[in-house]
């Protein structure tokens, strides 16, 4: 061996701290990876003996859709919106198609309007057109191709009470309590053999209807459907009337003891309001001959043109000119009445035509000896003229015995979901009602 091959003793001292700080090193190093070893086995056994908590990731968010409105215009085809919407002429056949398998695209409503949804990127999803408050069109488009249905809206029908006072007119006082005033209409109608809504009715006057209403999951303005109960105070003299079905199973109107509420006779001629100039009199002064003579008839004044009425079901028996009453049509109704119509200005009934109660007949006028326009109106029973005014006529029919009891469980059902709402104004009428006039 040379002596490059045994190292000095200067050498060997100046190598010696060298290689004990590399040997210290290995040591930490070699305890180190010993103890993150152990760390990561007890901490991989804790891991798998108790689960680690997840945190959620938000879903990406939906591509947003917008909808737009396309008035529909009188002469407006299904192809015009379309092609105003900007959909190609080839998307818009298979559309049509679509829609001509479910819907009559030719009764589309002037004034109403289409609906399309498109998708984020411009794309036509879906197109909806209300029918009726009931129904709508929805046409939608899946991977291309189109489809349509008629689908019902979602709706509750539940019988409400809708009671008040009569403050100012009942068309004033229904649109105070936030509803719709054809009811009011409805009310006079079904009344109409007992109170005449232009005259009768007096302030503080109170009223109760149970109606059937229809609100809809869409929020859309409920709708309305029969008036099933109603109940009118007249200054103390309480009217009622309940909706049950006749023998025939057709809805008719009847007081509280079961007496239909339909008189042989309208309470008016005159539909609408009239002012009575002159009543039934056996001597009164004629404003045209200047005599006094009787007058056995009641005159109500009115425009020209204003529609009469036929205030019961019967039989033309004469329609034409005559002397001083001018135009003049005369009715036969059963019993033995006869009612006259004097004055017109145009006779729309012709003789041996039979005409419904509340049938128009002809229009008031000034014709033959009259001052003005006006319509005077004549009843007589058996050959005697009778004061129309005070004349208390029969009732058409009553509930047969046999359905009488389920027509008073209906009756009492009705009264009492009514009477929660109006404070009991049934117990505080008194007086002749339509049940009274009826016996």
């Amino acid at each position: 061996m040379t002596n490059r091959e045994h190292p000095s003793k200067t050498e060997v001292m100046r190598w010696t701290p060298r290689l004990v700080c590399a040997s210290l090193t290995a040591v930490v190093m070699i305890g180190t990876a010993t103890t993150v070893f152990h760390w990561r086995q007890e901490h991989s056994f804790r891991s798998e003996s108790k689960p680690a908590t997840l945190h959620s990731v938000p879903a990406p968010a939906p591509a947003a859709s917008t909808s737009e409105t396309l008035p529909i215009s009188p002469g407006d085809t299904l192809s015009d919106l379309l092609g105003r919407a900007g959909l190609t002429q080839g998307a818009s056949a298979d559309i049509v198609a679509a829609v001509d398998a479910a819907f009559d695209v030719r009764t589309f409503r002037a004034g109403s309007h289409l609906r399309l949804t498109r998708s984020e990127s411009g794309g036509l999803e879906r197109i909806e057109y209300q029918i009726d408050p009931d129904r709508k069109l929805v046409v939608r488009q899946n991977d291309g191709a189109f489809s349509s249905a008629v689908i019902d809206i979602p709706s509750t029908l539940r019988a409400v009470p809708v009671c008040g006072k009569l403050e100012g007119s009942l068309f004033e006082s229904m649109e105070a309590r936030g509803e719709p005033p054809e009811l009011a209409l409805q009310i006079a109608e079904i009344f109409a053999w007992d109170l005449d809504f232009y005259t009768d009715p007096q302030p503080g006057d109170e009223f109760c209807l149970l109606v059937e209403k229809k609100e809809y999951a869409n929020d859309q303005p409920p709708g309305y459907g029969r008036i099933l109960a109603a109940q009118y105070n007249n200054s103390g003299t309480l009217y009622e009337g309940y909706l049950f079905a006749d023998e025939h199973g057709k809805d008719a109107w009847y007081s509280r003891d079961g007496h239909s509420l339909r008189s042989a006779f309208l309470r008016s001629p005159i539909k609408f309001e009239a002012r009575v100039s002159s009543r039934f009199s056996r001597r009164r002064f004629h404003p045209v001959l200047k005599t006094y003579r009787p007058h056995l008839g009641t005159d109500y004044a009115v425009p020209a043109g204003t529609p009469v009425q036929a205030v019961a079901e019967g039989r033309v028996v004469f329609s034409g000119r005559s002397g001083g009453s001018g135009n003049l049509v005369r009715i036969k109704h059963a019993q033995g009445y006869e009612t006259y119509y004097l004055h017109l200005s145009r006779r729309l009934v012709r003789r041996g035509q039979r005409v419904q109660q509340g049938q128009r007949i002809g229009l008031a006028g000034s014709t033959g000896l009259a001052s003005g326009p006006h319509l005077d109106f004549r009843i007589r029973r058996n050959g005697l003229f009778q004061d129309f005014e005070k004349l208390r006529a029969p009732r058409a029919s009553r509930i047969s015995a046999r359905r009488l009891a389920a027509f008073r469980a209906v009756q009492q059902e009705y009264a009492a979901l009514m009477a929660g709402a109006s404070g009991s104004i049934m117990a505080r009428g008194s007086g002749s009602g339509p049940e009274d006039l009826a016996r």
